[in-house]
């Protein structure tokens, strides 16, 4: 396979190696599931690559194909493999409890649902204590722009241009990228505010962002003082005074921006938006949903990156390391004006569910995944950044921790976004050597790097050398 590689596209990178034997792929054959896929499922359901993969099995941090190819996973289906494919301990609780009970809903008590309640709360800071189990991303900051309607009577909630919080029709109005945006009339009583994008937006400088790597832009600010810091909160305040009314509900915000290309803001801009939402009778949301359960690598939420305490934080993708699962986490006042009429969720809080979360919980603490995700992260960033000097198309690299962004753009003075051909080839060229990245960012100009936590140094100078030779092979065409 290594060899087919190498004449297909030039690389000194060596896939590092891995003694794990995928079975024998005993399915469909490629045309005929590419055929199925055609007539009998969604066509919104895009799919990658120019010749989609057709995967058969996973192993921790590697995939394999049909053919048995094997590929280095730098996505983790779009950051939900947390703590790598078909974890051993995660599979084997899983497989316990599927052979004892799958399913009573919440009507009985079952062991599972009060041991993660309290093994899960017992990792947020007081007062997040009270949990409401779902089941997507999407439906726990549906069921969070409930409750802080329901707690603060009032409607408005404000998030950042470039969010990604869901794409249910309620969610849909917090979601502020277009391509997500279908022609109905959707986000009443949601309104935006500029993303504070220290290297996109107008301000930004050489130390603004909690990250080992800073964008090339210069700033003369000296220590601690942060000019496009205050000239965000000056638009957020502007946000405040003209489209919201005097009373608002809350704000919503990911620590870092998942699907808009891993963007980061300003150090304190966070802690001085919450202030300014709390003064308007908002309450704070926190979408950790990218950005939880060790990611970051220096802390194990997102917001305690900002040095805030939310009032709600949802919860999704990594909780169940690709276990369809999600939570709302609050306070004990917040989650009481949901009980003053009835709302269900039959499959939140499964028996199942609550199995694989506390086996997940586990895995990240005996395997020291977050501690992995800060080093082999903070690696990562660095070799990155040394592509970012060597290539001009390497706008900005970005990120803390195993949640890591590459912009690519024509040129580093104007910033503009690389033409989508160009990106795609590079990407391709990665894919045909071995290594699956991600994309986002409004053009999709942004490589998003958020592997299972558990990748280690070995793989990441494989990951830069395979994105390296296909630079290089860009510049070459280019040429």
């Amino acid at each position: 396979r290594q060899q087919k590689w190498k004449s297909s596209v030039s690389t000194r990178a060596k896939m590092p190696p891995c003694d794990f034997v995928p079975e024998k792929y005993e399915s469909y054959p490629y045309e005929r599931m590419q055929k199925i896929r055609e007539q009998n499922i969604s066509p919104s359901l895009r799919m990658y690559y120019k010749k989609p993969l057709l995967l058969h099995q996973g192993h921790m941090q590697w995939l394999f194909d049909y053919e048995g190819q094997r590929y280095l996973d730098l996505f983790a289906g779009i950051v939900t493999v947390s703590v790598g494919h078909c974890h051993p301990k995660v599979t084997v609780a899983t497989q316990k409890q599927l052979a004892r009970l799958w399913h009573t809903t919440n009507i009985y008590m079952h062991p599972s649902i009060q041991e993660y309640a309290e093994k899960l709360t017992s990792l947020l800071p007081d007062p997040l204590k009270v949990v409401y189990l779902t089941n997507s991303g999407s439906e726990a900051n549906d069921l969070a722009m409930f409750m802080a309607r329901l707690y603060t009577r009032n409607f408005d909630i404000i998030s950042f241009r470039g969010a990604y919080h869901g794409g249910s029709p309620y969610t849909l109005g917090l979601t502020s990228i277009g391509l997500y945006k279908h022609g109905l009339a959707n986000g009443f009583g949601c309104s935006t505010t500029m993303l504070p994008d220290v290297f996109r937006g107008p301000w930004g400088g050489s130390h603004c962002r909690d990250s080992p790597v800073q964008t090339v832009r210069k700033c003369s600010c000296s220590e601690g003082e942060c000019h496009a810091n205050d000239q965000y909160i000056e638009q957020f305040k502007d946000t405040l005074n003209t489209s919201v009314p005097k009373t608002i509900a809350g704000f919503i915000a990911e620590p870092i921006q998942g699907v808009n290309g891993a963007v980061q803001y300003p150090r304190s801009f966070l802690k001085e938006a919450y202030q300014l939402a709390r003064e308007r009778g908002g309450v704070c949301i926190s979408d950790e949903v990218q950005t939880g359960f060790g990611r970051t690598g220096s802390h194990f939420w997102g917001f305690q990156t900002h040095d805030v305490v939310p009032d709600i934080v949802t919860l999704a993708k990594g909780i169940g390391n690709g276990f369809p699962m999600a939570a709302v986490v609050t306070t004990k006042e917040i989650a009481s004006s949901l009980a003053q009429n009835l709302h269900f969720n039959t499959f939140g809080g499964s028996p199942l569910a609550c199995v694989v979360g506390a086996a997940v919980l586990d895995a990240i603490e005996e395997d020291g995944l977050q501690k992995n995700s800060e080093d082999v992260g903070t690696y990562m960033l660095l070799e990155l950044a040394k592509l970012r000097d060597k290539f001009e198309i390497v706008g900005d690299v970005r990120g803390k921790g195993l949640m890591i962004g590459v912009e690519m753009v024509t040129d580093k003075d104007s910033r503009h976004p690389l033409p989508a051909e160009e990106i795609n080839q590079i990407w391709e060229d990665c894919k045909d050597m071995g290594v699956l990245i991600g994309r986002g960012g409004l053009y999709s100009q942004t490589f998003r790097i958020k592997p299972p936590m558990c990748i280690t140094k070995k793989d990441v100078d494989f990951a830069v050398e395979v994105l390296h030779s296909a630079l290089q092979r860009h510049m070459e065409r280019a040429a």
